[in-house]
């Protein structure tokens, strides 16, 4: 059983998706969530009854965190403490997509990936750091990183970079916090059924062959994230330092799957 009651969590882009997940575990195990999300949508706010309805306390702030770096991080951090000094969970989930293919990349538009998915990470992380270390809080912090750090893909270039770059951010932050008893990991999402991924998988033939391409042949909902992240977070973890939880079917230690025959057919058919 993970227990988080005594703890609060602020959890980054966590009005849908991936993130909405680990903030509905969070407080499903215990934690109070603050919610963040860039508009007050009705989303977001139903993200935060639903926090509430397992008898947490639950806050929604909004900000933008894709603009200039040390403003974007200062205004969210201090906007988390103005609801409460109690944060002792930050997880770094906030993220965006803005590929196009390699020989067309431009440098804003790389830029804006790495402000987002690493600088964003890198100096919450930091705000936080330096504030439990000045209150002797023993904090947790947890980065969503993604399969892409570890598997490429075509036209995912900045992407895939970007994640990559957060698989080493929680090892070399784990390395320089753990002994200030901060715990830095990280979970790595498969493949899940998410508004951004919605448009692919409703497509029967990409929802086979990503089935194909995972062991356990799940395309699931992103709710096995959540309760990933928080273990991770929790006590139960209290000696796992600087990991990246690969969550993700097994697609990512799977070299070659083999490819049915009737697949291949229906492949030929409808070509």
């Amino acid at each position: 059983m993970i227990d988080l009651r005594g703890h609060t969590a602020l959890v980054t882009g966590s009005t849908q998706g991936v993130g909405q997940a680990i903030a509905l575990s969070l407080a499903e195990s215990g934690a109070n969530v603050i919610v963040h999300g860039l508009e007050p949508t009705e989303e977001a706010r139903e993200t935060v009854k639903r926090c509430e309805a397992y008898g947490r306390q639950a806050w929604l702030i909004c900000a933008d965190l894709a603009g200039p770096t040390s403003e974007c991080v200062k205004t969210l951090f201090q906007l988390a403490r103005d609801v409460t000094d109690d944060i002792d969970i930050l997880v770094n989930n906030a993220g965006g997509y803005f590929d196009r293919p390699f020989l067309e990349m431009d440098y804003d538009t790389f830029e804006q990936t790495m402000r987002l998915n690493v600088y964003a990470y890198y100096f919450l992380a930091q705000q936080f750091a330096r504030h439990w270390v000045r209150e002797g809080v023993h904090g947790r912090i947890l980065m969503t990183g993604s399969i892409n750090g570890r598997l490429a893909e075509p036209v995912h270039s900045a992407y895939d970079t970007s994640k990559g770059a957060v698989e080493m951010m929680v090892k070399t932050l784990s390395v320089e916090l753990a002994p200030h008893g901060i715990r830095v990991n990280g979970v790595a999402p498969g493949l899940f059924h998410t508004p951004l991924t919605a448009a692919a998988l409703d497509d029967p033939r990409v929802m086979r062959w990503m089935q194909l391409h995972t062991p356990n042949g799940l395309v699931p909902g992103a709710d096995v994230c959540g309760d990933a992240a928080a273990y991770l977070v929790s006590d139960a973890a209290k000696h796992v330092h600087g990991h990246m939880l690969m969550v993700d079917g097994g697609m990512s230690i799977w070299q070659q799957p083999d490819v049915p025959s009737d697949f291949l057919k229906e492949t030929k058919q409808n070509v």
